[in-house]
């Protein structure tokens, strides 16, 4: 049985968040485990209210859980809060060197533009970024972690490079779907001969817009890894599982559709 951790908020509607990454996993056919961060009061319309877990009880369940098994991947989702983070990362302190991979998804803000993360957590999560095989950023996020001008391709692929080269994480895929025109991604890694790049063509999708979608991506990647797969196999996986479900996404209620996965 391959297991995929999800640490993550928690969301009601059920198209992001805990709930959203455990029903990614189960199409990768991928046990799903999961330790809340955060309750919110949300519905498809926009976030209400962000309520963050209790730190210490966090920092338990994820170590309690480790302590009994070692999950195949690990995604960080939304944490809420600066405590919140830095219990995680005390929590994610004890693991060995050779440990599952870690994707975080640096949730900064919903789409409705709700903070989702304080500001003082964030030279917190720059730090955590560290244990990260993957971040997964969109293009306002990438600007606020590294700084710099995302408004062009170039400003884009040296966001990427300075979050392996200087903010340590061992790749980062940087999401276009903000940018104006193609939605390309851009992918950088951590090689032999130094930090490499590659692009993927992003086609915008006709339609109302569409929750969860940067929570499905990066679950759908720790899955891939869970699974054994490379990193450039796990995110081209991921990107066309997603695709697909934007093509499928759904209304449930009167704001933003439901992926159908």
């Amino acid at each position: 049985m391959r297991v995929a951790l999800s640490i993550a908020g928690s969301d009601p509607t059920g198209g992001a968040g805990l709930q959203a990454d455990l029903q990614v996993f189960r199409v990768f056919d991928v046990h799903g485990s999961a330790v809340p961060t955060a309750l919110t009061v949300q519905d498809t319309a926009g976030v209400r209210q962000v309520l963050p877990v209790f730190p210490s009880v966090v920092r338990d369940q994820i170590r309690v859980l480790l302590s009994d098994f070692l999950p195949d991947a690990i995604k960080l989702g939304m944490l809420g809060s600066d405590d919140v983070l830095r219990a995680v990362d005390l929590a994610l302190a004890g693991l060995p060197e050779d440990g599952p991979p870690i994707v975080i998804d640096p949730v900064l803000r919903s789409s409705d533009g709700k903070t989702l993360l304080e500001p003082r957590a964030l030279p917190g999560l720059q730090q955590l970024l560290a244990r990260a095989a993957l971040v997964t950023p969109n293009l306002p996020e990438a600007e606020e972690l590294v700084g710099g001008d995302v408004s062009t391709r170039d400003g884009v692929e040296t966001a990427a490079r300075r979050l392996v080269d200087e903010l340590g994480a061992g790749a980062a895929l940087v999401k276009g779907g903000h940018a104006e025109g193609p939605s390309d991604d851009c992918l950088a890694w951590r090689a032999d001969a130094g930090t490499e790049v590659r692009w993927f063509e992003g086609k915008r999708i006709a339609g109302d817009p569409v929750h969860g979608t940067g929570c499905a991506l990066s679950a759908a990647i720790a899955a891939g890894l869970a699974c054994g797969h490379d990193l450039e196999r796990a995110v081209v996986r991921g990107r066309d599982f997603v695709r697909d479900a934007i093509r499928r996404a759904e209304p449930l209620g009167q704001g933003a559709r439901i992926l159908r996965l």
